[in-house]
């Protein structure tokens, strides 16, 4: 299973990695990976994303999927 990371804002900065592609042979969810990939702790409300949709971390991936996480959104 080929996965695509991808990560946004301040995420980029505190987890060092812009995007990187993931070969994984067990079911993975966005939770998942974000624990294999960091040693950062899951900000509060991280939001991610699969395949352009807003989604949940518990999500099941499929091969091809792209996740990409942000972080929580703010606004004024």
């Amino acid at each position: 299973m080929t996965i695509k990371v991808r990560f946004f804002a301040s995420l980029r900065e505190s987890v060092k990695l812009n995007e990187v592609d993931l070969e994984w042979a067990d079911t993975q969810t966005p939770h998942t990976i974000w624990a294999q990939l960091t040693t950062e702790a899951e900000p509060d409300n991280l939001l991610c994303a699969i395949n352009q949709e807003y989604s949940t971390l518990d999500t099941d991936l499929n091969d091809g999927d792209e996740v990409a996480f942000f972080p929580p959104v703010t606004g004024g």
